[in-house]
């Protein structure tokens, strides 16, 4: 039988040919096995990439092996193009111990440097930013790179897929963006995605190379992605390039196909990738029939082989102090201290003082955030930064939140460090998913680290409205992975913003605007760290105890005052990891605790405090446990009405209350 196919094998010796067709080969066999295990309920779910191997094996082969790809969940041929061990990936399939996510997490959802891949998230199109951001290490390293991410025609929607394309193209990035065009997201037909004729329409926009291939056509795949590959080594730049193809089976195995019309299903069968390129083969010389079955015959022996040994390895077993255990990437904190001479700091220059020393000490740490450069951020933090350390490493970014986080990531799984500011903590809310669900996530599920800190000017008392004066901290201290700090003073701010870039764990970085130049004190001029994770009691005094954090400890010293009542006054300085002893040890020096927070009262911290306290410590108390936040309404931007939206003045009311208990 010929082939339907067009096949032009250039310059491909005849080895290579051979390999390019057991290569798709053996993830079909892998599936056909699969599927006959889902259906005997020996695993419980399946995303079937049949029909789409040419790309999957066309791009990985074509590119060089420790050039880092990111696929989607049809994409097993990246795996076995990249020879991971069968065994690995049917344990990680299987949720078993030698899997690489230790149970933790699904199929495709992971990676492993050892292989050069970075797995994806359910959230669609997170992964296309990752690739910037490896892409982006590689420029900064001069090294001849490039990265590739896969995205399906459904992902193309999503905001990521305009904030990764966009990024690449302003910082010229070696990116190959991969589309796999197989005309339906889940059951929803392109003509209900998107409006253009074709995707690769969309690189224009961005101002990028855009090219349409046959998808199902190996040759072309390979031949593709190999020259641009090559160019874009010599010239980095970013490429879109969309492959026509179709999926035969339904979205994962439980969809079906039964919204497919059976004469386009019948239409793509013809245009088996595997079956014309075997024809093609055949026809060539290149291959016979018997060399073919020799060769399907040794691929499914190994497979079979290797599965009924999987079967044999135990369930996972784990305790929750190990889960615990793998939250943050293994870091023992060591105390950096310093002899040299203070000098009297604002709050906000002991921040850009530590901010200039970590540039300092890490000659690989990249700054980004929208106007840092040139114009020295909104609050002047960088100011003449990029004079002293260059625009490579002091980066103005376009307004796309997700990209620059997503791009963070992406730097540390090459080994570089960042700094991401947030103009205001407020926008964070547009770049939550990569925060939440990949930063956090990743070591936790297959053991990377992002080494990331990520600045969060925020707080109220400045009469800037609901949008630029949020306490957004309590978004964070619910997801388990980060670490978040919240300084109070420039000493502690100086401090403990330097032990945030010497963690290799993603930490949050709280900035109360309102203490950038309302507060002053003497503070070291050289480098030092304060522990991540250790609470400051700022005084003692035996009538009750305040703990507080940020702007609340100003309000805690100056009402307190203004009572002539004799305070503990503790500082948690860090909201993850919190310091329980230090917590402890305040509560039963007074017996009388009041939790004060600038943040709203539903959901805030204060609400975790004391229910800790009431759980562990409830026979130390003498009275209830009262807790001071602000009103749960959004903070407005009148004056009048913002005082009265912070908690400063009932402090003095629940203060009373709680000391006459």
């Amino acid at each position: 039988m010929n082939s339907i196919i067009k096949y032009q094998k250039k310059s491909l010796t005849k080895t290579s040919l051979i390999r390019l067709y057991e290569s798709m080969l053996r993830p079909r066999l892998i599936e056909e096995k699969m599927l006959s295990l889902l259906r005997q309920g020996k695993i419980s779910k399946w995303f079937s990439g049949i029909g789409q191997e040419a790309i999957a094996v066309g791009c990985t082969l074509a590119l060089e092996s420790d050039e880092m790809i990111f696929p989607m969940h049809r994409n097993l041929g990246v795996f076995t193009s990249r020879e991971v061990p069968l065994s690995r990936l049917l344990a990680q399939w299987q949720g078993k111990a030698s899997g690489f996510t230790k149970g933790r997490d699904r199929s495709f959802h992971f990676g492993t440097a050892e292989y050069n891949i970075t797995g994806m998230i359910s959230h669609l199109g997170a992964q296309l930013s990752l690739a910037d951001g490896v892409a982006l290490a590689h420029k900064l390293k001069n090294q001849a790179k490039v990265s590739l991410a896969f995205t399906g025609e459904g992902g193309t929607s999503e905001g990521e897929f305009h904030e990764a394309l966009n990024m690449a193209a302003v910082w010229q990035l070696p990116v190959i963006f991969v589309i796999e065009n197989n005309g339906y997201g889940l059951s929803t037909p392109t003509r209900e995605q998107y409006y253009c004729e074709n995707l690769a329409d969309k690189g224009v926009g961005y101002g990028i190379e855009s090219k349409i291939i046959d998808g199902n056509n190996i040759l072309e795949v390979y031949n593709t992605i190999k020259t641009a590959a090559e160019k874009m080594r010599k010239n980095p730049t970013p490429l879109l390039i969309e492959c026509k193809t179709f999926r035969m089976r339904g979205h994962e195995e439980a969809s079906g196909t039964k919204y497919v019309p059976k004469e386009l299903m019948d239409m793509w069968a013809k245009k088996d990738p595997i079956e014309n390129y075997k024809n093609y083969l055949l026809a060539e010389g290149i291959l016979d029939e018997t060399a073919l079955e020799k060769m399907r015959k040794q691929i499914k022996k190994e497979i079979d082989k290797t599965v009924k040994a999987s079967f044999k390895e135990a369930a996972i077993e784990s305790t929750p102090s190990q889960e615990l255990a793998d939250l943050f990437y293994p870091y023992t904190y060591k105390e950096i201290a310093t002899k040299s001479s203070t000098k009297s700091m604002r709050f906000i220059d002991a921040i850009s003082d530590g901010l200039d020393q970590a540039m300092q000490k890490f000659d690989d740490l990249v700054l980004m955030g929208q106007d840092i450069a040139e114009y020295g951020g909104v609050f002047k933090i960088t100011d003449d930064f990029y004079k002293k350390y260059g625009l490579d490493r002091v980066r103005n970014t376009p307004i796309c939140e997700s990209a620059v986080l997503g791009i963070a990531m992406g730097l540390s799984l090459r080994g570089v460090r960042s700094m991401v500011e947030m103009q205001f903590s407020d926008f964070v809310s547009c770049g939550f998913n990569q925060i939440v669900n990949n930063i956090a996530k990743v070591h936790y599920r297959w053991g990377a680290n992002v080494n990331t800190v990520i600045r969060m000017p925020t707080g109220g008392g400045m009469a800037a409205g609901p949008f630029h004066s949020q306490s957004t901290e309590a978004w964070f201290t619910h997801t388990p992975g980060l670490k978040i700090v919240y300084p109070s003073s420039p000493y502690d701010a100086k401090g403990l913003l330097l032990a945030s870039f010497e963690d290799p764990n993603p930490v949050m970085f709280f900035e109360h605007k309102a203490l950038y130049r309302s507060i002053e004190e003497e503070v070291p001029e050289g480098y030092y760290t304060l522990p991540i994770g250790k609470a400051n009691l700022i005084s003692s005094g035996p009538d009750c105890s305040i703990i507080t954090y940020g702007q609340g400890v100003i309000w805690a010293k100056e009402v307190a005052k203004e009572m002539g009542i004799e305070a503990s006054i503790l500082d948690l300085r860090s909201l993850v990891p919190l310091d329980y002893e230090a917590i402890d040890e305040v509560v039963k020096s007074t017996n009388k605790v009041l939790i004060l927070h600038e943040d709203v009262m539903m959901g805030g911290i204060g609400g975790e405090i004391s229910a800790y306290i009431t759980e562990h410590l409830f026979e130390f108390l003498d009275a209830p446990i009262m807790r001071v936040a602000s009103l749960n309404s959004p903070i407005p931007f009148a004056k009048e009405l913002e005082d009265h939206f912070l908690p400063k003045d009932r402090c003095k009311t629940s203060l009373e209350k709680l000391i006459n208990y």
